[in-house]
């Protein structure tokens, strides 16, 4: 499961809005709705749902990269949204760095090895210092997205 087979251009956002990690959580979840990819109803729970897995400990992993993710019972399958905040956004990150890329993730409830291979692959592709360096230069969706498709396609060929 990688980003560039999770992801189409209209479940990225460019440059966020938002300036602090909770406003970048609901940014991301409202743009799964709109997308039609959480229904409106289900909205607060899934929100919830990733309110409770924040609260457990930040999903900002370092890098300038977080990863807010849960699993709900209102999704069929794992579900995205990427985010980029040139000018970084305070998630708690374990190494207190502001973050400039944001993967927000659901996974269907009972989904657990599905959700701990997304999460891995997610953070081996941010990681990567070449991929972090292409999207800061990324002004578009569409361009996100191709530095997804060929950084998932190089590092699976390897």
């Amino acid at each position: 499961m990688t980003l560039a087979n999770l992801l189409s251009a209209e479940q990225i956002i460019p440059h966020m809005q938002a300036r602090e990690r909770w406003a970048a959580i609901v940014e991301l979840t409202q743009l799964l709705v709109r997308v039609g990819k959480v229904k409106s109803e289900d909205e607060e729970v899934v929100l919830a749902a990733l309110r409770r897995r924040e609260e457990t400990m930040s999903t900002g992993i370092g890098f300038g990269i977080a990863i807010p993710h849960a699993s709900s019972d209102r999704v069929n399958e794992v579900v995205a949204a990427f985010g980029r905040a040139p000018e970084g956004i305070e998630f708690d990150s374990l190494d207190n760095a502001p973050v400039k890329f944001i993967v927000l993730f659901v996974v269907p409830k009972d989904q657990f090895q599905a959700h701990l291979r997304t999460l891995a692959a997610i953070a081996k592709l941010l990681n990567d210092r070449q991929v972090r360096e292409a999207l800061a230069g990324a002004t578009t969706s569409e361009e996100i997205l191709t530095i997804f498709q060929t950084k998932a396609g190089a590092k699976s060929g390897s």
